[in-house]
């Protein structure tokens, strides 16, 4: 039976002919197919053709088997043919990602979808296959996946190798039919392969047999894309004879020209296509050179500024950051976020002692891992309190995992000779309805937990009357926002920014103040939430690029030289096509040069995959107005999207300048940052410096440009033109406040 008499059995006649029916899926932008009762393929539409490259006449009258990947097609009939006589299977009904090869080789990754359809009195059973192309989706989230995993090995007491090898693995598991290799050469220039699972023995050995003559040293230096004439070009024949077609490879180059190992991806597949290979590569570059550079003393700087020591999960200020920012996205974004706490654990740490207690929290933090997804974030925020955060969480769904929580760590645990049987509470809170901010959701949940330990023990509970407080402040505040920006109440207040080695004025930075006649001072972390939240953050940013521009021009008359003036905007405005026109047309009222301006963005632009965005801010860098990412480092997916923006500054966050004379940890993490800032030619900018051994360790360091209350804090336009001119009479900015 033909496609066409399928969908007369199957449309209502006197609405919608079968004809228009057939014709709008043969015109349909996704790839469908339809098979019959003997699962022979009876309509192929053209963007099936396009997605498997396989041209219509050819498949149409075969087996739907032809279709799917080689080792899938001996059984695939017999899948079918259970589902048509039983109405059980894993797949109809449902979506779910699939890999295939297109006819010409090239992997693709589709979102499939199969729906079974009864036709005609015989009761014939057809299925009705609609494919999406999610090739790049999925290559972007295997990225995230790739760095996020990296960098908590990178904060773990871990050695080169091994995180060497958990790359590679991934990127193996990433590129089908990929081997990935790190090299590193030696001082005296011989070839040792570090880190590769999958290399065949024979090729490791004749690789760690290779020593580079000085010319070839200084070719890579020159050009770290020619590094396949070391690793490929004259082992190309052994390579064959052992199954590896192709090579993409990049050198290592040090922040001071030191060309330290090549990263090599080897294909066993002639691909015909390099595009995502050689961006796999890319990708792995910065951690490569961290990993070689930084390695052991960036373990331990990690793990004290972002993780927990004891269980490698996030710490409470990490978590903070990370929660700040998911809100920081907009939108419609919303998470879940489930508070464990367990129960008795007093007495478990009194009767085992704390050895065995440290044991008892780390099974717990790996019984949690085990149940979570690569996009959920894990925390122990001190004690025996365990938070996970849930992107896009229904409340059937919260439900759902709280019980699997509970069941999973009540399972009998053995510490030691003694045999515990657990329990735990676990309080949920949820993004936007319980609160705007970190620390509202997080009082929530805790408030959650322990009401559910109230009412016994192995339970959880939502967040509750609560919310209508904070809803109701929220609208109080937002009513008092734009009141106060309509009636220009906000301020602009400018803290300098210093050139660590000359000693000269480098910029200013712009933030954000807000003083309410009944409500006092309130706190830019707050209304800046409010505001996203009351659709008025791009009033907000509008104005704080016009009030920059225009005090710019006042201190120019005035005889005040800033060089640049640093602008927050938020991820809502990048989503704006019309921003650079805008900021165009503003440096040309006040008659600015573009350098005079810098855009400061965030991790949740970073984080933001929207072609919108990404094109909005190449835009605005071709205007030659600066680009600042702020914060760099508080973040887990910072490096993934970092060497394809168009960047010129990254800013170094106040967390790892606290207690930085005193924490060579800190103080390591710090150089790692300004070393990936001068491979990229970025200018780096440390915020929070606040005591002179600070200012001559970052003077050491090499960074570029320093910020911080040791030379003035944000100050109001006529008193940051007082510390200008005192400054330009001793002759250097370099001059710390007297407090």
């Amino acid at each position: 039976m033909c496609c066409a008499n399928v969908l007369e059995f199957t449309v209502d006649q006197p609405k919608i002919s079968a004809d228009v029916l057939l014709s709008a899926m043969e015109q349909a932008i996704d790839p469908m197919v339809v098979i019959d009762e003997h699962n022979r393929i009876i309509f192929f539409n053209a963007a099936a053709e396009r997605i498997w490259g396989l041209p219509r006449a050819q498949v149409m009258g075969q087996n739907v088997s032809c279709l799917v990947p080689q080792t899938d097609r001996a059984l695939h009939d017999s899948y079918i043919d259970r589902n048509r006589e039983t109405g059980i299977g894993r797949i109809v009904g449902t979506s779910r990602e699939v890999e295939f090869r297109r006819a010409n080789g090239e992997y693709v990754c589709g979102e499939l979808s199969i729906s079974r359809v009864q036709v005609g009195e015989a009761g014939r059973i057809y299925y009705i296959a609609v494919m999406k192309d999610v090739t790049e989706q999925s290559r972007q989230r295997r990225i995230l996946i790739l760095q996020n995993e990296v960098l908590q090995s990178l904060a773990s007491d871990v050695t080169l190798q091994e995180v060497g090898d958990q790359l590679c693995r991934r990127v193996d598991s990433f590129v089908p039919g990929g081997v990935a290799a790190l090299l590193m050469f030696d001082g005296a220039h011989k070839v040792s392969v570090t880190s590769s699972p999958g290399m065949p023995n024979r090729y490791r050995t004749a690789l760690d047999s290779m020593q580079l003559t000085p010319e070839q040293m200084d070719a890579l230096r020159s050009d770290p894309a020619s590094s396949n004439t070391v690793v490929w070009d004259g082992y190309s024949s052994l390579a064959r004879s052992l199954g590896l077609e192709r090579c993409c490879s990049s050198a290592i180059i040090s922040r001071k020209g030191q060309v330290m190992g090549v990263f090599a991806l080897y294909l066993r597949d002639d691909e015909p296509s390099l595009a995502w290979p050689e961006r796999v590569v890319s990708t792995c570059m910065p951690f490569c050179a961290l990993a070689i550079e930084q390695n052991q003393t960036r373990q331990h700087i990690a793990q004290l500024s972002n993780f927990d020591s004891l269980t490698g999960l996030l710490n409470r200020t990490s978590l903070h950051n990370v929660i700040e920012r998911l809100i920081m996205r907009g939108g419609d974004s919303q998470f879940s976020l489930f508070m464990v706490d367990i129960d008795r654990f007093r007495d478990i740490n009194d009767a085992l002692g704390h050895v065995n207690a440290d044991r008892f929290l780390i099974e717990i933090g790996r019984r949690i891992r085990a149940l979570v997804n690569d996009e959920y974030i894990v925390s122990r925020s001190g004690g025996d309190e365990f938070i996970i955060v849930v992107p896009d969480c229904s409340h059937r769904r919260a439900e759902q995992f709280a019980e699997n929580l509970i069941n999973s760590i009540a399972k009998p645990l053995q510490v030691g000779e003694n045999t515990l049987s657990i329990s735990c509470c676990v309080g949920i809170s949820t993004f936007p309805e319980n609160g705007p901010d970190s620390e509202s959701l997080l009082s929530l949940a805790d408030a959650a937990a322990r009401q559910a330990k109230e009412d016994g023990r192995g339970l959880y509970r939502f967040a509750g009357h609560e919310k209508n407080q904070v809803a109701q402040e929220r609208l109080m505040l937002g009513s008092a926002l734009r009141d106060s920006l309509a009636r220009g109440m906000l301020k602009l207040h400018y803290q300098p920014q210093v050139e660590t080695m000359t000693g000269g004025l480098y910029g200013v930075e712009a933030l954000s103040r807000w003083h309410h006649p009944t409500l006092g001072n309130i706190y830019p972390s707050r209304f800046i939430a409010v505001a996203e939240d009351t659709g008025q953050i791009e009033a907000i940013g509008r104005w704080s690029l016009q009030e920059a521009c225009r005090q710019m021009v006042k201190w120019d008359r005035d005889g005040v030289h800033v060089p640049t003036v640093a602008v927050n905007l938020s991820a809502v405005h990048f989503r704006n096509r019309a921003l650079p026109e805008y900021i165009a047309n503003l440096l040309k009222h006040h008659n600015l040069t573009p350098d005079r301006l810098t855009v400061e963005i965030t991790e949740s632009v970073m984080m933001d995959n929207s072609s919108d965005t990404e094109e909005v801010l190449y835009a605005i860098r071709r205007l030659d107005v600066g680009l600042s990412m702020d914060d760099f480092g508080t973040g887990y997916s910072s490096l993934s999207r970092l060497t394809r923006l168009p960047l010129t500054e990254i800013k170094i966050d106040r967390s790892f300048i606290n207690d930085f004379e005193h924490d060579t940890n800190a103080q390591a993490v710090t150089m790692a940052v300004i070393g990936i800032g001068s491979r990229l030619g970025m200018t780096v900018v440390t915020e929070g410096v606040e005591t002179e051994q600070q200012w001559r360790l970052l003077e050491e360091l090499h960074c570029d440009v320093m910020q911080g209350y040791l030379f003035a804090k944000p100050l109001p336009p006529e008193e940051l033109e007082k510390w200008f001119r005192e400054r330009q009479e001793r002759g250097s900015f370099l001059v710390p406040t007297k407090v």
